[in-house]
C-alpha cells in the first residue's frame, strides 16, 4: 500500500479526525475468547467499539484506527501469521503470482521482483533483504487455522466472500504506492511497526482498484503508526499508502477484505433480468416489439420514455409483492465461500447418526452455509422450461481453493457445485425447515409422506439436518 514519506510518525491532523482512536490498558484477547457466533467474531474484530455504532459511523463513511497498546492483543495478533511462519509454508510448494507477489514501490510506481515458478525460500529471503521488497502472501487462510475461523465467520456475518492478504515489509521500504481498493478492509499489525497515511477518496465507494499519483492525493487526513494488536478500519475508495520506518524490525500486517462487486449496483444487475422476465410473462406491454430501426439509430434518447414507464411498472409490481429472484449472487457467494471451520473433527460432515423418518423431528445444520434459488430448467422431452428449488451449500467447498480464482473447477472449466434440486412444490416445505425451529417430518407442507421423507432423507445425506 503506502510510500514513504516525510511527515511525522504518529501524529494525526488536528482539523480531521473522523479516525477514532482508543487505547485500553486491559482488553481481552479478542478473537482468541470468541464462542464461535459470526455477530461475536466481528464484535471481537472491532473491540471496544460497538457494532451498532461502527455501522452508524464508520461503515463505508470514514477510518476507525483502534491503538489498544495491549501485550495480550499483540501477541493473539502475532500468532496469526508472522514471517517465521513462511520458510516452512515454502517448502510446501508456493508459487510466484498465484501465491506470493514481491514488489517495492520506486518513483511512486509499483515495481515487481518475481521469478518464474516456485517460491525459493533463500531467494525470496535475498530478495527481502537485499531489495527491500515486500512480500505479498495471498489468502493465507488457506494455510492458517484461525484465519480460517475468522474469516469463514465474518463470511457468515456479512454475507459476502472474505478474502485475506499478508503483507511482510523490510526496515526502510514502502511495497506499493498510493492507491485505494474496491473492498472494505480491515487491517490487523502482527509483527513491528508500520506507518500509515490515509487521505480523501477520490471516487467513493470505488468499485475498482486504481493507483493514485501523489500530486493528486493532497495531504494526509491521517498520518499515525499501527503497532501489534491495532486494528484499522478503512471504506473502499480510501486512499492509502503506507511503510515500514527505518530503523526498526519489518512489519507484518493482514489485510481482512469484504464487499467487493456486492453494492446494490451489483445486486440489481443480478435480480432485474428475471424481474423483467417474469413481468412480461403477465404484461404484453413488454413483448411487444421495439421500433422499427432503433437498433440502427445513433440515439437511443426517443426510447427514454418508453423505458421509463416500464421501469415504474416493474417498480408498481415490486411494490405489489412480486418475488425477487438472484440469478448469480447469491449461487456465487456460496460456491466460493470458505467451508466450515469445525472445532473437534471433521466427522462432524458426516450425516446425523440417526435417519429421518416421517414421525422424526428435525432441525436444520449450517443455515449459514447454504442458500434456495429459484432457476429454470430444460425439460429434455419437450423443451419446455420448467421452475426448480436448488439447495446450494459450501461443506464441501475446498478451503485451498478459497479467493484463488479458477482452482475450484472442474476437467470442464466449470466450478463445481454443491447441492440438491427439487420440485417448486418442495418451497414451502424447504422454508418450514429453513425457519430454524424444529419441525416434524409429518408437519411439512407436502402432499404425501413420500414427498416429506424424500425431502428430508435428501436433506440429510448433505449434513443439512439433525435428527431426533
Amino acid at each position: 500500500m503506502p510510500k514513504k514519506g516525510g511527515r511525522r510518525i504518529g501524529t494525526e491532523k488536528e482539523q480531521h479526525k473522523p479516525c477514532k482512536q482508543a487505547k485500553m490498558e486491559l482488553c481481552l484477547p479478542l478473537l482468541l475468547k470468541s464462542d464461535g457466533h459470526p455477530e461475536s467474531v466481528f464484535e471481537d474484530l472491532i473491540f471496544p467499539v460497538k457494532q451498532n455504532d461502527f455501522f452508524r459511523e464508520y461503515w463505508e463513511q470514514k477510518p476507525l484506527l483502534l491503538q489498544r497498546d495491549d501485550p495480550c492483543m499483540a501477541s493473539y495478533y502475532s500468532s496469526l501469521f508472522q514471517l517465521a511462519d513462511l520458510k516452512e509454508l515454502v517448502n510446501e510448494g508456493l508459487y510466484y503470482g498465484r501465491d506470493i507477489n514481491i514488489c517495492r514501490c520506486v518513483n511512486g510506481r509499483k515495481k515487481v521482483f518475481n521469478k518464474d515458478g516456485k517460491v525459493n525460500y533463500v531467494q525470496l529471503k535475498k530478495d527481502f533483504d537485499q531489495k527491500k521488497t515486500t512480500i505479498q502472501f495471498h489468502q493465507p487462510q488457506r494455510f492458517k487455522d484461525e484465519l480460517w475461523r475468522i474469516q469463514e465467520k465474518l463470511e457468515s456475518y456479512f454475507g459476502s466472500l472474505v478474502g485475506s492478504n499478508v503483507y511482510i515489509t523490510p526496515p526502510g521500504s514502502q511495497g506499493l504506492p498510493p492507491h485505494y481498493d474496491d473492498v472494505e478492509v480491515f487491517i490487523l499489525q502482527l509483527e513491528g511497526e508500520k506507518h500509515w497515511r490515509l487521505y480523501r477518496p477520490t471516487v467513493q465507494l470505488a468499485q475498482e482498484y486504481n493507483a493514485e499519483p501523489e500530486d493528486r492525493i493532497g495531504t494526509p487526513t491521517h498520518d499515525f503508526l499501527l503497532k501489534p494488536g491495532d486494528m484499522l478500519y478503512f471504506p473502499r475508495g480510501t486512499i492509502h499508502q503506507a511503510d515500514t520506518p527505518p530503523g526498526v524490525s519489518h512489519s507484518t500486517h493482514v489485510t481482512i477484505s469484504t464487499y467487493q462487486n456486492n453494492s446494490w449496483r451489483d445486486f440489481m444487475l443480478d435480480v432485474m433480468p428475471q424481474l423483467v422476465m417474469d413481468t412480461a410473462k403477465d404484461d404484453v406491454a413488454f413483448r411487444k416489439s421495439i421500433p422499427r430501426q432503433l437498433l440502427m439509430k445513433v440515439d437511443l434518447s426517443d426510447s427514454s420514455k418508453q423505458l421509463s414507464d416500464f421501469l415504474r411498472c416493474l417498480a408498481d409490481h415490486l411494490e405489489n409483492g412480486r418475488e425477487l429472484r438472484s440469478s448469480d449472487m447469491k449461487k456465487d457467494f456460496i460456491m466460493n465461500r470458505l467451508p466450515p471451520f469445525l472445532e473437534n473433527s471433521l466427522d462432524s460432515l458426516a450425516p446425523d447418526r440417526a435417519l429421518p423418518k416421517v414421525d422424526s423431528t428435525i432441525r436444520l445444520r449450517f443455515k449459514n452455509h447454504t442458500v434456495i434459488t429459484v432457476e429454470p430448467e430444460q425439460d429434455p422431452l419437450d423443451d419446455t422450461l420448467r421452475q426448480m428449488v436448488y439447495v446450494y451449500h459450501s461443506l464441501k467447498n475446498k478451503r485451498q481453493a478459497h479467493m484463488m480464482g479458477d482452482e475450484d473447477m472442474n476437467e470442464e472449466g466449470v466450478t463445481e457445485t454443491h447441492g440438491l434440486r427439487f420440485p417448486l412444490s418442495y418451497m414451502d416445505a424447504l422454508k418450514q425447515i429453513w425457519s430454524g425451529d424444529n419441525i416434524c417430518v409429518k408437519e411439512l407442507n407436502l402432499a404425501s409422506d413420500a414427498e416429506k421423507e424424500n425431502l428430508v432423507l435428501s436433506l440429510w445425506s448433505e449434513c443439512l439436518l439433525e435428527v431426533s
